[in-house]
């Protein structure tokens, strides 16, 4: 890898943030030395990042995009707006890029999509199925399908926006991945934790309205029955295609 991925970060809780970073160092199977990190609620985007780096990827959020604008925090604003700077970026093919939960409806909404309320997904393991125009693709056509994979969001779309290329789908929220272009991918679902520390997280935000917190040991128990191993190699492939 010529260059450095970067890990950007749009989590305000320090504890969450440091512990994604290290799944997706884990997940990408890349070092820290390949995964620098940025704190993009703290800071702007540098404005050298697109010469620095060789590929971006991006956490989620318990930011939701649908919150009224006259609601959302100054920080939240401008990272969204960075975060369309390195999504229009890989849309020209200008880098490489992968969005994920939060970030997908980012990205949806730059290329005029809509994103609303009206998929959530509860916290723990669902399954994803494959769409056809997967097969060929960079990042999804060498995976297993259908595959489980670890969701926790409060809104989503119902068809990928202008341009998209439809590539994962269920029944509870119809868009879990697309591809833009050959260098930006978005998924809904989070491709990096494990089990275990997808859990971790869960504690975190026990409190933050993802699920009833008296339901945490349950769902928990529920998440470490799972199997979540196509995601990771969904990871790998991507940071070949930044390598690339």
């Amino acid at each position: 890898m010529s260059s450095p991925l970067l890990y950007v970060c749009v989590r305000p809780q320090l504890e969450a943030a440091d512990a994604e970073y290290a799944s997706f160092c884990e997940g990408l199977g890349v070092g820290e030395g390949l995964l620098a990190r940025h704190d993009l609620v703290r800071r702007p985007l540098p404005a050298d990042a697109f010469d620095r780096f060789g590929g971006f990827v991006v956490g989620g959020s318990p930011f939701n995009l649908t919150d009224d604008e006259s609601d959302k925090s100054e920080a939240q604003r401008r990272l969204e707006s960075d975060l369309e700077r390195i999504a229009s970026a890989a849309a020209e093919a200008a880098t490489t890029a992968l969005f994920t939960c939060y970030g997908i409806g980012v990205v949806t909404r730059m290329l005029g999509g809509v994103v609303s309320r009206e998929f959530p997904e509860d916290t723990g393991p669902t399954t994803i199925r494959l769409t056809a125009a997967a097969t060929g693709d960079a990042l999804f056509g060498g995976l297993r399908a259908p595959f489980v994979a670890l969701t926790a969001h409060k809104e989503g779309t119902a068809a990928p926006p202008p341009g998209g290329v439809l590539l994962a789908e269920n029944e509870a929220c119809p868009v879990q991945a697309y591809r833009v272009g050959e260098r930006l991918w978005a998924t809904q679902f989070h491709p990096e934790p494990t089990t275990r520390a997808f859990t971790e997280r869960m504690a975190i935000y026990r409190n933050d309205g993802y699920f009833a917190p008296e339901e945490y040991d349950t769902l928990s128990a529920r998440v470490l029955a799972a199997s979540v191993s196509e995601p990771a190699r969904l990871l790998q492939a991507f940071a070949a295609r930044a390598a690339a």
